[in-house]
């Protein structure tokens, strides 16, 4: 694995603009080679800025939205229509205007459809299991200003999670306290791992998560890295940065 590549933006509209090229080329690259990329989605405010922005740009993209599958690094063990669901932010943000394919959707069971966030954690890795390519082609990730990725929190439990593809998170110091993510070693089996992070309230996160030292228990970012890695940073975000 290489090092991380950081790509600083002087704001929040030229990172977005940025991110939705380079995702719309490499999916598009990756069809003309003849396979069916598999991408995993994160949820937040530039996550979702990101997602209408691709929605966009769909018309004029020659990538063909049926032929790309869809997963989340995590998400919120709530009904389906909370609007805490990362999933329903996707959809009403992208998915539900690009020609996606319905079976290439793929979203952690929400509490309304299974019983607790193990069952989901369970289910969710049986999917990925079944349908999961050897690694997803980009995996997005954002960034807390505490350090976390995914519901990966610092001093959890499930960041020793071994051997395991999705686990359940419970008392999770970000409200809902009950989550299913994607353990390490199952976002670091990523073609690209990309992080992406706006606004000065994650700059201290994003330095600590760079930084030539520190542990991933205080930052949980530092544990995830693909076989390349890209930080996509405003300059609020990148403000901490040496």
């Amino acid at each position: 694995m290489s090092a991380p590549e950081i790509r600083r933006h002087d704001d929040a509209d030229l990172l977005v603009g940025d991110i939705a090229s380079a995702l719309l080329d490499r999916l598009e690259a990756a069809q003309a080679r003849g396979e069916v990329p598999q991408v995993g989605l994160t949820g937040g405010s530039i996550a979702e800025a990101l997602h209408r922005e691709l929605a966009r740009r769909a018309a004029d993209s020659s990538l063909d939205w049926s032929r790309v599958v869809f997963w989340w690094g995590d998400e919120r063990f709530v009904p389906a229509d909370s609007p805490d669901r990362n999933a329903r932010q996707a959809r009403e943000a992208l998915l539900d205007h690009v020609a996606v394919d319905p079976a290439n959707v793929h979203e952690v069971p929400a509490s309304d459809a299974v019983a607790t966030a193990e069952d989901a954690a369970a289910a969710y890795s049986a999917d990925l299991r079944e349908h999961g390519d050897s690694a997803f082609e980009v995996l997005m990730l954002g960034i807390g200003p505490d350090g976390h990725c995914a519901s990966l929190f610092p001093g959890h439990p499930v960041l020793s999670a071994r051997d395991a593809i999705a686990v359940a998170v419970h008392d999770s110091p970000k409200p809902p306290s009950d989550r299913v993510t994607l353990t390490f070693e199952t976002l670091g089996r990523s073609r690209a791992v990309w992080f992406i992070a706006s606004g000065e309230g994650k700059a201290e996160a994003v330095a600590r998560a760079l930084a030539e030292d520190g542990s991933v228990e205080e930052t949980p970012a530092r544990g995830v890295r693909g076989e390349e890695t890209v930080w996509w940073l405003d300059e609020d975000a990148a403000s901490a940065l040496s």
